[in-house]
């Protein structure tokens, strides 16, 4: 696929993600995915290295911790080759009334038309307070 189509498929992705349709969009990911979320496991619970199957059940989380969705909206992408980076903010209120608005950079592998791999990069101490804490 050309830099070009990766953008598109990486932008429909999170464009399916905010709009509630995670079936619609885990189907852009490849059979053996991955997503890393940057910090550290012991301190962030969310850190660490997923699997597609492991990222579909923290994304049905979301679902019910976030009763009107969480938003991702882009600010910036870049794409060569196979790899896509995205900086992206998002915005969330949790039904325990927390606000959770993190900024992003997320870099994207995509090969053969789905997404291979994710490396996420966020404000772990505010994820944690807001998610976790």
């Amino acid at each position: 696929m050309s830099a070009e189509a990766n953008k598109k498929l990486v932008l429909d992705f999170f464009e399916n993600f905010s709009a509630g349709k995670f079936d619609d969009a885990l189907a852009m990911m490849a059979e053996n995915a991955t997503w890393w979320v940057a910090g550290k496991p012991d301190k962030f619970p969310l850190a660490g290295t997923k699997s597609k199957a492991q990222f579909a059940e923290l994304v049905k989380g979301i679902g019910a911790a976030m009763p009107k969705g969480l938003k991702i909206t882009p600010k910036g992408i870049t794409a060569e080759g196979d790899r896509v980076a995205l900086e992206a903010e998002s915005y969330g209120e949790l039904a325990n009334g927390k606000v959770y608005n993190n900024l992003y950079h997320f870099l994207i592998e995509v090969r053969d038309g789905k997404i291979q791999a994710v490396r996420e990069y966020l404000d772990t101490m505010h994820a944690n307070e807001v998610l976790v804490g």
